[in-house]
């Protein structure tokens, strides 16, 4: 027969859901922000209440604005150095920095303390310790007296650095865009110090600015005196080495005339020396092969070598030998050889030829010689260059050694004379140049600044409701708990099979025998539901045992069980065992005995089993007990008996419901869920932390555990309504008329 084994199952019960969409996230955010309504206005309105009292508690505010030119930053007629500013401007080509830095120098403490002594506001009343009037409000808060009295026992240092950083405070400067104007403001309780102020710190800075400038012509002055002095030392002492070193080297000649002919004489001397080299090589290769020809070490004769052939001497001899041989062919063919004209020829001809040979003798005596004078000539050349090499050298650290002395006298006269010049420049210059004038002067201001009170209640307003909802979410965030069925699916990876609702129980019926005693309500609607379920989980199984277990104790599974049990007793034989046995319940609700054998006696002891079952009245529903508990429930339960003991009552009964303890506590639910088809979790609704019941849930899948899904019991369908929206069907309408949900909570 084709049944579900215990993969199926589990992947029935652990399948993966979905992720949830933002819009899901949003509207859990939204409920969460109308549950906390009440207490958001709330805090809104306190907060309001504070603010409006804070802010018409306030002194007016009075505000005067000055208007002040700054002047460009250039070199002023006859100054004696530029200044720093002045020479970043020369190099970079901006202003900008330049403005930026007189504005924060006018924003400057030195400043701000200058303006406190000229003006006295250590002795103004609203400066001065103990004169001050405190606002009524800051007169209903505890300890609002206790700064003035502070400030009145603080030393004279401590109260002026106060009053400093208060006119600091109180100071705003803005620039007016593409202007060289500022506008200086100040704000204060009276009209006429809010005037006063900008108009006395523009004053400050345009003098001191003055002062300043006067101060560093001073120490330019006495700087540029003591220098002038030294570099006229320096530069007559340069001078008179200059000098020295003209006589002593006795350059009198010239610049650069000597130096010209020189260079010609080397360009000269190098192009005689290619000249000499390139006929000492020719005439070199030419005596070699003279010499190879007449030691026999060259099979050219010497009247055949190509220069001897070249000597014009040689080719007389040449030409006049083959004249006497042209001569001696024609009389061979015409006399005989004893012939006078024959013998004269052949005398001729050989006249000639030795001829020939003396000229090609002396022509190759020749070579000899003109080798060595060529030879002599290349070296005496090469010496000529290398001395005219060393005079330019000579020439030129001589040349060297003057251009630098010359230079150090040009430096010392340079340097001398811009001293001296920019000393005159410093003793005539005109230092009365203002770096800024005032242009529109402040005036005591007709109306107070502030405060804005309606801004003030607003933004608080504001910051109350954002804190409020802020608030309202981290709870929401920090809440682990688990609420309504689709928490179960999202945060605990299990299906929801059903929920059970918060039941308020009838006078003298308990809530675990509700199903069997008034079954048209809610609360037996949701047994029916879950029923159902595990009926239809495993169509093809006819034996059905369902267990029952939670994470933690008081969740609900024994009230659970017993409604099952009575709601399956309407279809099917069924069995309600306890397996509970550290905190047996059954024997209370039902009213029977404690002490009647149950499940302990039935697996350890052998009881038979019609002494251990018993039927409960007007019902279909038996009832297994725990029995005696014994000492290690465990060992009992994980024992041979216990597997043999749910054999048997498999063939007595066809839904067998168990009541186990929590997987938290003992292990003794995941021991029986190894012989049972299904497993109900169940987890109390807003109680449980779904942490606990996640890590629950995980050891019975590591254990294989038949997990058919969760059943969240005890929710609150008005609160579930009003939080969650999903539970509106399920509670208002249908079942209104019952009346079966409250606030109250039933006992597990």
């Amino acid at each position: 027969m084709n049944t579900l084994n215990r993969q199926e199952m589990q992947g029935l019960a652990f399948e993966p859901q979905q992720p949830e969409i933002e819009q899901l996230d949003l509207v859990r955010y939204w409920r969460a922000i109308a549950r906390n309504k009440w207490r958001i206005l709330a805090l809104v309105v306190l907060v309001g209440l504070i603010a409006t009292l804070y802010a018409y508690s306030l002194k007016p505010v009075y505000r005067a604005t000055a208007t002040l030119l700054v002047e460009g930053s250039r070199p002023h007629r006859g100054a004696a150095t530029p200044s720093v500013d002045d020479l970043f401007i020369a190099y970079t080509g901006t202003t900008r920095d330049y403005y930026l830095t007189q504005f924060e120098i006018i924003k400057s403490r030195e400043f701000a303390e200058r303006l406190v002594r000229v003006m006295g506001l250590a002795k103004h009343p609203e400066y001065a310790p103990g004169q001050a009037r405190a606002s009524w409000a800051g007169a209903l808060l505890p300890g609002a007296g206790k700064g003035a009295a502070a400030a009145a026992d603080a030393s004279d240092d401590e109260r002026f650095g106060g009053i400093v950083a208060a006119v600091m405070a109180r100071t705003t400067l803005q620039p007016v865009r593409n202007t060289q104007l500022v506008r200086l403001s100040f704000d204060s309780g009276d009209p006429e110090l809010a005037a006063r102020v900008p108009n006395t710190l523009a004053t400050i800075y345009i003098v001191a600015d003055l002062e300043s400038r006067m101060e560093t012509a001073r120490r330019t002055t006495q700087f540029l005196a003591r220098q002038s002095e030294d570099l006229k030392a320096k530069l007559i002492d340069s001078e008179r080495a200059l000098q020295q070193y003209r006589e002593r080297e006795k350059i009198v000649e010239v610049k650069g005339v000597n130096l010209a002919g020189a260079s010609r004489q080397l360009e000269e001397l190098s192009s005689s020396l290619v000249d000499a080299r390139r006929k000492r090589a020719d005439l070199e290769a030419a005596y070699e092969q003279v010499n190879a020809a007449r030691q026999g070490k060259s099979s050219d004769a010497l009247e055949t070598l190509p220069y001897l052939l070249r000597h014009p001497l040689v080719q007389r001899a040449k030409e006049t030998e083959s004249e006497a041989e042209r001569r001696l062919a024609d009389a061979s063919k015409r006399y005989g050889p004893d012939h006078p004209r024959m013998v004269a020829a052949q005398s001729e001809a050989k006249t000639a030829h030795e001829n020939l040979l003396r000229q090609v003798n002396t022509a190759a005596q020749g070579i000899a010689k003109d080798y060595e004078l060529a030879r002599a000539n290349e070296s005496a050349i090469e010496r000529a260059l290398a001395r005219a090499k060393g005079d330019i050298q000579s020439h030129n650290r001589k040349e060297f050694e003057l251009q630098s002395l010359e230079r150090d006298v040009a430096a010392n006269r340079q340097l001398y004379d811009t001293f001296m010049q920019r000393s005159k420049e410093n003793r005539t210059g005109d230092m009365n140049t203002a770096i800024g004038r005032i242009i529109d002067e402040a005036r005591p201001p007709k109306g107070p600044f502030g405060p804005n009170r309606q801004l003030i209640v607003g933004l608080s307003l504001l910051a109350a409701l954002l804190a409020g909802v802020s608030l309202a979410l981290l709870i929401e965030r920090l809440n682990n708990r688990v609420k309504a069925s689709h928490e179960v699916e999202s945060k605990l990876g299990v299906r929801a099979v059903g929920v059970l609702p918060l039941t308020q129980p009838e006078d003298g019926v308990p809530l675990e025998r509700m199903f069997g005693e008034s079954n048209q309500n809610a609360f037996s609607e949701a047994i029916r539901t879950i029923r159902s379920s595990v009926l239809l989980s495993g169509l093809q199984s006819p034996r059905k045992l369902v267990l029952l277990t939670s994470s933690i104790p008081d969740e609900g599974k024994t009230t659970l069980a017993s409604n099952l049990g009575f709601a399956f007793a309407q279809v099917k034989k069924t069995l309600l065992v306890e397996a509970d046995m550290r905190r047996p319940k059954l024997a209370r609700i039902l009213g029977q005995e404690r002490n009647r054998p149950g499940l302990a006696e039935l697996v350890a002891q052998g009881v038979p089993l019609g002494e251990c079952v018993y039927q409960v009245q007007e019902s279909g529903l038996h009832v297994l007990q725990a029995g005696r508990v014994p000492l290690n429930p465990l060992e009992l339960i994980s024992s041979p008996g216990m597997e043999l003991a749910l054999e048997r009552l498999k063939e007595e009964f066809e839904v067998i419901v168990i009541d186990s303890p929590p997987v938290q506590l003992v292990s003794d639910a995941v021991m029986l869920s190894q012989l049972v088809t299904s497993v109900l979790f169940v987890v109390r609704a807003d109680s449980t932390p779904y942490p606990i019941a996640r890590h629950a849930l995980s050891r019975l899948q590591r254990a294989d555990a038949p997990v058919l899904g969760v059943v969240l019991n005890q929710i609150d369908l008005e609160k579930a309504d009003n939080y969650y929206g999903e539970y509106s069907g399920y509670g208002n309408r249908y079942y209104r008329k019952y009346g079966y949900y409250g606030k109250d909570r039933a006992a597990a």
